[in-house]
């Protein structure tokens, strides 16, 4: 179960933030401020403590904190993002990371490994990272030696063409996974009960579970379907403007069980 949430409101730079997509248009800033608390109070309603960070208008893509680092219940890990523009955002959240954990389990990755948290997924003791475009074999290396020594087993999973791991699947607990695209026939996830989601929901399987609510993003019948006969309470949030810069509802938090 998670405890605490961390996320980072959007700043005004948001419309210039980074993405394959650009024929969706730019981010309505208002809005997305709109749909950032909305977002905010569906965590609320998952039973967790939301620490949410001032905007930083050095950084448009600063409000995907969770590429920002991988949250355990023993230890924290700072990541090395991939994208230039982005590198310097875990500055800012070390700080902050310190209120949560004691120094001595805080971990770095370190140059010339890169890992955003977008392409890591915990299933139990087991973290499944995808190489990817900002993931890079040595970033990889690292995480793995890092979390080898606090007992949890790092699965790598090669990346063909999304952006993140989490953007093509996500775990519901359980057993319970969705995924889409690349996804649906690695063998790597085979061991769980994976459902399947059609090509034209496919952002929708960024789903994320809190304390045995899911939020599902609004506007995906589907999904919401899938996820509500796992047995699960739905909660609908709209992330219609951050989907033009390539974020998702896992994207805009760090979500964890606090060690102190």
């Amino acid at each position: 179960m998670f405890t605490n949430v961390i996320v980072k409101t959007p700043c005004k730079a948001v419309t210039e933030g980074i993405t394959s997509a650009p024929e969706l248009g730019k981010p309505d800033y208002e809005k997305a401020l709109q749909q950032h608390r909305r977002y905010i109070e569906a965590l609320k309603q998952c039973g967790v403590t939301v620490t949410v960070l001032p905007a930083d208008e050095t950084f448009p893509d600063s409000c995907f904190v969770e590429d920002t680092a991988v949250l355990t219940e023993r230890c924290a890990v700072i990541s090395n993002p991939g994208a230039p523009t982005r590198a310097r955002e875990t500055e800012a959240m070390i700080p902050v990371i310190k209120q949560f954990y004691p120094e001595e389990c805080i971990e770095f990755i370190t140059a010339p490994g890169t890992m955003e948290g977008g392409d890591v997924m915990m299933v139990g003791d087991t973290f499944y990272i995808g190489r990817s475009a900002r993931t890079n074999a040595e970033g990889i290396r690292q995480f793995s030696e890092i979390l080898g020594k606090y007992g949890y087993q790092v699965v790598e999973v090669p990346l063909e063409k999304v952006l993140h791991l989490k953007t093509g699947v996500n775990y519901l607990e359980h057993g319970h996974m969705l995924v889409s695209g690349e996804f649906t026939g690695k063998e790597e996830f085979a061991p769980y009960h994976r459902h399947e989601i059609p090509e034209a929901e496919a952002y929708a399987a960024n789903c994320i579970w809190v304390n045995e609510k899911v939020l599902v993003p609004e506007g995906y019948p589907t999904v919401e379907r899938i996820v509500r006969e796992m047995g699960y309470e739905v909660i609908l949030v709209d992330t219609s403007e951050f989907r033009k810069i390539d974020g998702g509802l896992s994207c805009l938090s760090l979500r964890f069980k606090a060690m102190k």
